[in-house]
């Protein structure tokens, strides 16, 4: 029995963390191990996050982080010829192995499929039909042509690649929707400011009521209908002008 109320004391060398996601890298014949929040590796090598303390909960260099073992100075001298503490942080977030358990693998793949389907449900549209393709048929699709995830490459850019591959197998084009937007005058004030947000604007007159026209993704166009209708109790109405082709390779951006 340890002295002073059986308190058990953690060695100063020991920090411990939780609810962590641990990046490991094996240098010099040792494994070194970072910790860092949870979704933000990913997030930090696609360059989505850009604020380091966003992504590392300490920069401390451990050797092992569920034990809250800290690398020894010495140690880290030896293997990275550096005792900066942030900077062999960043090498490992860089080079090393983001530790997973299968069950987190799986949700997070899954949500990225989901996620990719979704944005090439709202970039495209079936030409034969002039309708958008819903998540859930994207995502069917997806499966028929054996889509792998890419880890190094970010969501927008994967449903690029799942845009060219589905090209051959079913009817789907890049395309914007030239809409027509008319809302009578005293729901103008209130909706115009939620349209404007969805839309790129070519056109705005407002003679007694408000015409809005202008480009759309696809996917936008439910959303809006939604908005306007509900809140003007039917009287407001969004109407295809025609469809505009931006499927060819210079206009592939998925800003």
């Amino acid at each position: 029995m340890s002295k002073g109320g059986g308190k058990i004391f953690t060695p100063t060398n020991q920090i411990r963390l939780t609810n962590i996601a641990v990046v490991r890298m094996k240098k010099g014949g040792k494994r070194f191990e970072i910790a860092c929040y949870k979704n933000k590796v990913l997030s930090w090598r696609q360059k989505i996050e850009k604020d380091i303390d966003e992504v590392l909960q300490s920069e401390t260099v451990f050797t092992n982080v569920s034990k809250g073992q800290i690398a020894k100075k010495e140690e880290l001298i030896k293997c990275f010829n550096s005792e900066d503490q942030k900077q062999i942080c960043l090498e490992i977030l860089e080079k090393g192995e983001l530790q997973v358990s299968d069950k987190e693998r799986q949700a997070g793949q899954e949500a990225s499929v989901k996620e990719i389907a979704a944005i090439v449900s709202d970039k495209c549209i079936n030409p034969e039909t002039k309708t958008p393709y819903t998540v859930s048929m994207i995502e069917n699709a997806m499966k028929d042509i054996h889509f792998s995830l890419n880890p190094k490459r970010n969501n927008k850019q994967q449903a690029l690649d799942v845009i060219k591959q589905l090209a051959g197998r079913i009817p789907i084009q890049r395309a914007q929707m030239k809409v027509q937007v008319t809302i009578p005058g005293k729901d103008a004030k209130k909706l115009k400011e939620k349209v404007i947000s969805m839309i790129k604007v070519e056109s705005e007159t407002f003679d007694p009521d408000l015409n809005i026209v202008g480009l759309i993704d696809p996917g936008h166009f439910r959303t809006i209908e939604e908005t306007i209708t509900s809140q003007s109790k039917g009287r407001a109405k969004i109407e295809v002008m025609s469809l505009k082709d931006v499927s060819d390779a210079g206009d592939l951006s998925l800003t």
